[in-house]
């Protein structure tokens, strides 16, 4: 799967937030270009995640969880053949 964007609101502000698939529900996060961090969906719990070297309060991070979950499942839902 190739790299996508994610819009996150933040204190009213969007942000803008470039994620890659690094397999195995684990994502890396950019910003403009600058790494922020990774982060592992727990597949089983959808509520629960890690992130490792995330310099990203919790709110954003789990906003951010929540829009590669939705990313996910509306790929995994439309075939692009």
């Amino acid at each position: 799967m190739k790299q996508f964007r994610l819009e996150v609101a933040n204190e009213g502000q969007a942000r803008f937030f470039d994620i890659r698939p690094l397999g195995n529900a684990r994502y890396e996060i950019f910003v403009e270009g600058e790494t922020m961090g990774t982060i592992l969906l727990d597949e089983q719990d959808h509520a629960r995640c890690e992130s490792q070297g995330c310099e990203l309060d919790l709110p954003i991070l789990n906003s951010i969880r929540a829009g590669i979950q939705s990313h996910e499942q509306w790929n995994n839902g439309h075939s692009h053949t």
